[in-house]
């Protein structure tokens, strides 16, 4: 995956004052399967970029279903995710373990890296201190 995003690559939510409503559906999710080369892993991602400025935020939808097989993930910026539906059984490189469910918030610090393991099945959104992944946009 790149960790090269520019701010001059996507069209952000965030350009004039008002509302805004993102209907569902609006976006197709990517596998992250074929992105992070593991087949055994079911699940789909989503960056969708809100801001572009010194404190770049991007708007995101985390899907996992249960597989054979779970996958790490380095986070190095912070994130925040609230589980919608289901679950995700979680645990990290500091020996934390969790199982978030729906209405569960779960912060994520920069440096930390996150095992989401193959019995998660749920859905999130999330907010992350970063321009989107171009691989999840």
């Amino acid at each position: 995956m790149s960790r090269a995003a520019t701010k001059d690559n996507y069209t952000y939510l965030s350009q004039k004052p008002g509302l805004q409503l993102i209907k569902v559906g609006s976006y197709d999710l990517k596998e992250l399967n074929t992105i992070l080369g593991i087949p055994e892993v079911k699940s789909q991602i989503l960056d969708v970029p809100i801001t572009a400025n010194d404190n770049a935020a991007t708007l995101g939808l985390y899907a996992m279903q249960e597989a054979d097989k779970g996958f790490d993930f380095k986070y190095d910026f912070l994130e925040i995710k609230t589980v919608v539906t289901g679950k995700f059984v979680l645990s990290d490189d500091q020996g934390n373990s969790f199982t978030a469910e729906a209405g569960d918030v779960v912060i994520i610090n920069p440096g930390t890296t996150v095992t989401f393991h193959g019995e998660s099945d749920g859905t999130a959104v999330y907010v992350a201190h970063r321009l989107p992944e171009p691989a999840f946009a």
